[in-house]
């Protein structure tokens, strides 16, 4: 019952969850045509969650509905057809919904100068939405300008979702493990814009939880 309600009064730990958990069932699902169904399933419960956690911020809802109802309705298209051609179309609003996910819960996280816990669980959901939305926007680059990312193994194909967003979280992360690798034009700018992003953010984050340190230590006298 207490995890119930922990999970009802913290939607980003449930969103973080979600997410997290996708990481370990997404290569599972990628190997059938029903993973494939599966996947898209996945997304559609990924996207409720987002909008859940919106709701949660100052940001305006209404903006999340709005682009979370176009990429719902390719979803169950490709769910019900099995067309995974209307995978970049969906991919397309679910960045853009995750970008704005993304900002709201950075928006949350500063707004005041106390920390709930939802705001804690908000600190890594922002981490996984950039690398979701980035992942999706490559994706979209990849159906513009095939050719556009390489990789170890089977390099002329085109790169799964999860070969896609393990490429995001090492970019994201300017850790360097990935194998995939953008050798286009178009696919390198938006890999050095999530370098970027990735940057600021943990910049962001060290210099907000030290701000918040030196709020609580009191002056002596």
């Amino acid at each position: 019952m207490r995890v119930l309600r922990f999970l009802r009064d913290t939607p980003c730990a449930l969103l973080l969850l979600a997410q997290l958990l996708g990481v370990l069932a997404y290569p599972f699902m990628e190997e059938t045509v029903a993973g494939q169904s599966s996947l898209a399933v996945f997304g559609i419960l990924v996207l409720g969650l987002a909008v859940r956690a919106v709701r949660a911020t100052p940001s305006l809802w209404w903006v999340a509905i709005t682009l979370a109802a176009p990429a719902l309705c390719l979803l169950v298209a490709q769910v019900i057809t099995g067309d995974d051609s209307l995978a970049p179309y969906s991919a397309g609003f679910e960045a853009l919904l995750y970008f704005y996910a993304a900002g709201s819960m950075l928006r949350y996280m500063l707004t005041d100068n106390r920390v709930t816990t939802d705001e804690l669980f908000a600190i890594g959901a922002v981490f996984t939405l950039l690398a979701w939305a980035f992942a999706y926007t490559f994706t979209v680059v990849q159906a513009l300008q095939p050719g556009s990312f390489i990789a170890a193994i089977d390099p002329e194909s085109n790169r799964s979702w999860t070969e896609l967003l393990f490429l995001s979280f090492n970019t994201l992360s300017s850790t360097g493990l990935s194998d995939v690798v953008p050798i286009k034009g178009h696919a390198r700018s938006v890999a050095m814009i999530e370098q970027l992003c990735g940057l600021f953010y943990i910049a962001m984050v060290v210099t907000r939880l030290v701000g918040l340190k030196t709020l609580r230590v009191k002056p002596k006298g």
